[in-house]
């Protein structure tokens, strides 16, 4: 791949024609200082927003309304801890411990996605997440599975599989409740009103106002841009919302003869960076009880770490 005895310039041009030629970057191998960092800032806040995330549906998993439905939902929530697991580890074959990227979350260095930062008022808010959240971050991801990075690319593999169906979940208990009562319908009606602009705002900013895209996809990190991989979203939430029965919230959505996508309305662009800067709706709920639970969680750190030092120790002894 990279000789390492070459001149920082031709090192950069190898690495470039490396990843060109759709060659996959391994822990070992070198790389850019920018390119180790964009990785660390995408893999980790990828990590927070699996973590984060299970708060809005484990909100939930005491007031499903049956037994099978809670079942989904805890094995759900329980995926999305093994999702951050994954991407933890892959962050730290870039060498940042996950002690570090912990530290940068509490103090609102690192950042997750804005979307777990609304409430979820109702049991069809777990349908309209399993629906749109987990559909928008399955066309966000998929393309992930072929990013440059060998383990970012592998983690993502298992992921997506299990993101897809977390959708299909989604989309199943949203049918339910739009085939159901008219107080059913209406409360998926709702939740859709709720949720349709935060997760068409989960691809981020526009092209031209995101400053990380071009690089990114120069490096294969990203293969689409935020409009682009938006749009697909687009597309297939209204032909899904059609099946529902039920009506996306926006006047100005209509179909592009031209273009063969949909047109929608104005993103509320304002709204998305308030809530990024932690203005969001429960953008201080999620943070405190993160800090309480990685608090809580001390002693089981602190249990691990002198028992893997006991072991080691036991171990040293036996071999003298």
């Amino acid at each position: 791949m990279v000789h390492e005895a070459s001149a920082p310039d031709e090192r950069a041009e190898q690495f470039d024609a490396w990843v060109a030629d759709e060659n996959k970057v391994e822990p070992q191998d070198w790389m850019p200082e920018g390119y180790a960092k964009t990785l660390v800032r995408q893999i980790s806040q990828h990590a927070h927003s699996e973590i984060i995330g299970m708060q809005p549906e484990g909100n939930w998993i005491t007031r499903a309304p049956s037994l099978r439905r809670k079942a989904i939902l805890l094995a759900k929530v329980q995926d999305e801890a093994g999702h951050g697991l994954y991407l933890y580890s892959a962050a730290e074959t870039l060498n940042v411990s996950r002690d570090q990227m912990e530290a940068d979350l509490m103090s609102g260095k690192a950042k997750y996605s804005s979307i777990f930062n609304y409430p979820t008022l109702t049991w069809a808010d777990v349908g309209a997440i399993g629906w749109l959240v987990d559909g928008a971050a399955i066309v966000n991801q998929i393309p992930l599975c072929r990013c440059s990075y060998g383990p970012y690319a592998r983690a993502m593999i298992r992921v997506c599989k299990e993101e897809s169906f977390h959708q299909r979940q989604g989309f199943e208990l949203m049918m339910a409740l739009s085939q159901g009562t008219p107080e059913q319908k209406a409360m998926a009606q709702d939740a859709l009103n709720r949720w349709w602009w935060p997760a068409v705002q989960m691809f981020g900013p526009p092209d031209h106002d995101s400053p990380h895209s071009a690089q990114s996809m120069a490096w294969k990190i990203k293969r689409f841009s935020n409009d682009d991989l938006r749009q697909k979203f687009i597309d297939m939430a209204v032909k899904q919302a059609q099946a529902l029965h039920i009506e996306i919230p926006d006047p100005d959505l209509k179909f592009n003869e031209e273009t063969g996508h949909w047109d929608t309305g104005e993103i509320n662009w304002d709204e998305f960076w308030a809530v990024v800067k932690g203005h969001g709706p429960c953008s201080r709920e999620r943070m405190a009880n993160r800090r309480k639970a990685h608090n809580d969680g001390a002693w089981v750190r602190e249990a691990a770490t002198a028992f893997a030092a006991k072991e080691r120790a036991r171990a040293e002894k036996v071999a003298a």
